[in-house]
C-alpha cells in the first residue's frame, strides 16, 4: 500500500470546509445594529434568509458560477447578429434567489421592508456570490428615477410598471412589458474618458421632437456597459443641450432588436459570473430622462444607491472571510494549542473584528438615512458620507481579505477555498462607480457645495463628543482641516471623517469597550497594518462577537 495516498485521505489537522451556517445569527454585529432599527418581526425573516442561503448548495453554486462565465454569441445560425449571452444555469439560480429577496426593488414597492433591512440581505447575499449584486444595485438605483419619469401610468413605458416593480427573476429576450420581471443596467464611460464623462462622444439626436419623454437616436460607443443582458440601461449621450441621459432598451416596443451591437465581453480579473461588455449604437433608440443637459445629475441620483451598495458588497465578502478566519483558526492546531490562543494571532483576529464593528454599525447607520422619510439633514449627511464610506470600506477590504488568507495560510490561497475569489472579486467595488479618488474629491465637492454640512456634522456628533474625550479631539482636528481642505489631502481626511463617524456610531450604541477600542486603535494611535494596534483590553470581547465559538453550525 501507498501510504501517503492512504494519509492523504484521511487528513488530521485540517477544518472543514464553511458552509453550512446561518450568516445572520452568527453575525453579532450586524445583528445588533439591524435589531435597533427593523425590529424583532423583521430580525427573524432576515435569520430565515441567513440560514436558507448558509448552506453547501448556495456556496456551490457561486463557486459553480465564477468557473463558467457568460459567453456571448454574436451570430445565429443563419447568420443574423443575435448578441445573445448564455449563462451557466448557476447564475439563473442564484438571480432568482436574489430578485426573490428584491435586492432590485423592495423598499420602493413594500412598506414593510427598508433600506436597512435590504442593506442586511445585500451583506449577507454578497457572502455567497458577489456578482449577482450587479444588476440588482443598478436596477434598485434605477427604479426611483424610471417611476418618475418614464415608468409611469400613461407614459411611454407603462407597460414595464408591474414587471418593474416584480419580485421575478425573467431572463428571456422580450420586449420590457411581455416580460415577469426586469433588469436595469448602465452604460456611462467611454475608451477616451473613463469616469470624465463630460468628455464622452456618444450623441442622441431627437428622432422628431425633443424634450423629456421623447425618442433619440443614439450613435457611439459605451467602453463598460454593464450586465449587457438587462432588458434596457441608463445611457449618458451629448444632445444639443448637453450631457443628458437615455432610457435604452433591448429590445423596442415592436419586439425588434435595437441597434446596440456587442463587441466583446471583457475579460475581468474577478467578477467572472457577472458579464461586462463594450457596445457600440447605430441609430440606437433611447428615451430621454429629465431635461437635456441634466444627465450627469441624474445619473447622481442613481449613482448614491449603487456606491452605497458597492460599500454594503465589499463588507459582506469582508465578512465571509473573517468568517473562514475565524473558523478556522479554531479548529487549527500548531504548536501544541488552538491557532486563535496565540497571543499575536488573537491581535490580528480582533483587530479585523474590529474593523467589522465599525463599518457595519456606521453602515447601517447610513442605510437608516438613505431611507426616502430620512429627514433632510439625515439625507444632506449621507451625501456626505456615502462616497466616503465607499471610499474606506472599498479600499481597506483587499488588504482586510488579505490578511484573511493568512491566517489561514496555504490552504487560503488554494481556488478550492473561496477567499482567492473574494480577493479577486473586492478591487472591483473600490473601481465601479467612481474609484477611490474620485470619491474623495466627490466629498470635498459636497463640502463646497454644502458649506453648512460642517455645522451638521458638528450637531450630530456633539452628544458623542461629550461622552468620549478622544472623539471630540479628533473632530475638533478634522472640522478645522474640513473648512477648506486641499485637493492632496482629501485621501487622508476622507479616511478621518469615515474613523470618527464610525466612532461616534459605537459610542451611542455599541459596547462602550468596542467603542473605547475604535477610538484608541483608529484616532489616537498612529495607522498600521493588521494587530500592529492595542486593543484597550477588548480582544476577547472582539473575538467573541465576531465568531461565537462551537456556534457556527445550526
Amino acid at each position: 500500500m501507498f501510504y501517503g495516498a492512504s494519509l492523504m485521505q484521511t487528513p488530521s489537522n485540517q477544518p472543514p470546509a464553511l458552509e453550512h451556517y446561518n450568516l445572520w445569527d452568527n453575525d453579532t454585529p450586524l445583528r445588533e445594529a439591524a435589531l435597533r432599527v427593523v425590529g424583532a418581526d423583521m430580525g427573524q425573516r432576515l435569520a430565515g434568509v441567513g440560514q436558507s442561503i448558509g448552506q453547501p448548495t448556495f456556496f456551490a453554486l457561486g463557486r459553480s458560477a465564477n468557473r463558467n462565465p457568460p459567453e456571448l454569441r454574436r451570430y445565429g445560425p443563419d447568420g443574423e447578429r443575435i448578441d445573445e449571452l448564455e449563462f451557466h444555469p448557476s447564475w439563473h439560480a442564484l438571480m432568482m434567489q436574489a430578485a426573490d429577496m428584491r435586492l432590485h426593488n423592495g423598499p420602493w414597492v413594500d412598506d414593510e421592508d427598508s433600506a436597512v433591512s435590504r442593506a442586511v440581505r445585500f451583506m449577507l447575499v454578497a457572502q455567497v456570490e458577489a456578482g449577482v449584486l450587479c444588476p440588482m444595485t443598478m436596477t434598485y438605483g434605477a427604479y426611483p428615477v424610471l417611476t418618475q419619469s418614464l415608468v409611469t401610468e400613461g407614459g411611454v413605458f407603462d407597460g414595464w410598471r408591474t414587471p418593474l416593480a416584480s419580485g421575478n427573476y425573467d431572463p428571456r429576450d422580450l420586449p420590457g412589458s411581455a416580460k415577469g420581471g426586469l433588469l436595469i443596467g448602465m452604460g456611462m464611460t467611454e475608451r477616451q474618458g473613463g469616469s470624465d464623462v463630460r468628455s464622452n462622444t456618444t450623441t442622441a439626436t431627437p428622432d422628431q421632437l425633443a424634450g423629456p419623454g421623447h425618442m433619440y437616436r443614439l450613435n457611439g460607443h459605451k467602453w463598460f456597459y454593464s450586465v449587457p443582458q438587462s432588458d434596457a440601461h441608463l445611457v449618458l449621450a451629448q444632445t444639443p443641450g448637453g450631457l443628458s441621459c437615455f432610457l435604452v432598451p433591448r429590445r423596442l416596443p415592436d419586439g425588434n432588436r435595437n441597434d446596440i451591437y456587442i463587441e466583446r465581453l471583457k475579460d475581468k480579473l474577478g467578477n467572472r459570473s457577472n458579464a461586462s461588455a463594450e457596445v457600440e449604437f447605430d441609430d440606437a433608440c433611447g428615451w430621454l430622462i429629465g431635461e437635456e443637459g441634466r444627465g450627469g445629475a441624474t445619473i447622481l441620483q442613481v449613482g448614491g444607491h449603487t456606491r452605497f451598495d458597492c460599500a454594503l458588497g465589499s463588507l459582506g465578502m469582508m465578512r465571509r472571510a473573517i468568517s473562514i478566519a475565524m473558523h478556522h483558526a479554531q479548529a487549527r492546531y500548531t504548536f501544541g494549542k488552538p491557532l486563535v490562543e496565540h497571543d499575536l494571532m488573537k491581535r490580528v483576529l480582533a483587530d479585523l473584528a474590529l474593523e467589522m464593528e465599525g463599518l457595519v454599525a456606521l453602515a447601517l447607520d447610513l442605510a437608516q438615512a438613505r431611507e426616502p422619510q430620512a429627514s433632510d439633514a439625515e439625507q444632506r449627511w449621507a451625501r456626505l458620507l456615502t462616497p466616503a464610506f465607499k471610499y474606506v470600506v472599498c479600499q481597506r477590504g483587499i488588504g482586510f481579505v488579505a490578511e484573511c488568507m493568512q491566517v489561514v495560510g496555504g490552504n487560503g490561497y488554494i481556488e478550492e477555498n473561496d477567499l482567492p475569489r473574494l480577493y479577486r472579486e473586492m478591487p472591483v467595488n473600490a473601481i465601479w462607480e467612481g474609484s477611490s479618488n474620485i470619491m474623495a474629491l466627490d466629498v470635498r465637492r459636497a463640502l463646497e457645495r454644502d458649506p453648512e454640512l460642517i455645522s451638521l456634522l458638528q450637531e450630530r456628533l456633539a452628544p458623542t463628543c461629550a461622552a468620549n474625550p478622544v472623539l471630540a479631539r479628533a473632530w475638533q482636528a478634522l472640522a478645522a482641516q474640513l473648512q477648506n481642505p486641499a485637493e492632496a489631502d482629501m485621501r487622508v481626511l476622507t479616511e478621518r471623517l469615515i474613523d470618527i463617524a464610525a466612532a461616534a456610531t459605537l459610542t451611542a450604541h455599541g459596547p462602550q469597550l468596542v467603542a473605547t477600542a475604535w477610538s484608541a486603535a483608529r484616532l489616537e494611535q498612529a495607522g498600521g497594518l493588521y494587530g500592529s494596534r492595542s486593543l484597550a483590553g477588548a480582544q476577547a470581547l472582539l473575538l467573541q462577537r465576531v465568531w461565537p465559538e462551537d456556534d457556527h453550525d445550526h
